[in-house]
């Protein structure tokens, strides 16, 4: 079983839940790609059923494990950085296109800063940004 996995069972067994087939094949699905739509879920897990699919999906939003990036109206689901390395997205506005980018020290110790100077104790973060993606910029 892989650290990701351990993790999910570790996570499961502390709210009493057990590790299913299912729930590791949703949590393989996120694994290692680019947030997901639940469309695209639905299409990577064949062999789950459309329902158990909006059911994992909404156990593992309320234990932390995934999280909604909200693109508009819509969202995609990715892992949160409990299960994930932290990054930030950029979100084509044409094609819908949703880019990881990587963490950058620089940045998060500038975001830390201006938190720190509003008496702000930040947590957490999400950065989104919204544009052209170069196929579309052409």
């Amino acid at each position: 079983m892989t650290n990701v996995a351990e993790q999910l069972q570790k996570t499961l067994q502390g709210k009493g839940l057990n590790l299913t087939r299912p729930r590791l094949l949703v949590l393989g699905a996120m694994q290692y790609k680019e947030p997901q739509t639940m469309a695209q879920l639905v299409t990577i897990c064949p062999s789950v059923n459309r329902a158990s699919i909006y059911r994992i999906v909404t156990l593992f939003e309320k234990l932390g494990i995934i999280q909604r990036l909200q693109t508009g109206w819509k969202y995609k689901l990715e892992l949160t950085n409990e299960f994930h390395v932290h990054h930030h997205h950029a979100t084509c506005d044409n094609c819908g296109q949703t880019i990881i980018l990587a963490e950058d020290s620089i940045l998060e110790k500038r975001l830390s800063e201006i938190s720190e100077t509003k008496g702000f104790k930040m947590r957490s973060h999400q950065l989104e940004l919204s544009g052209l993606c170069a196929a579309c910029s052409v």
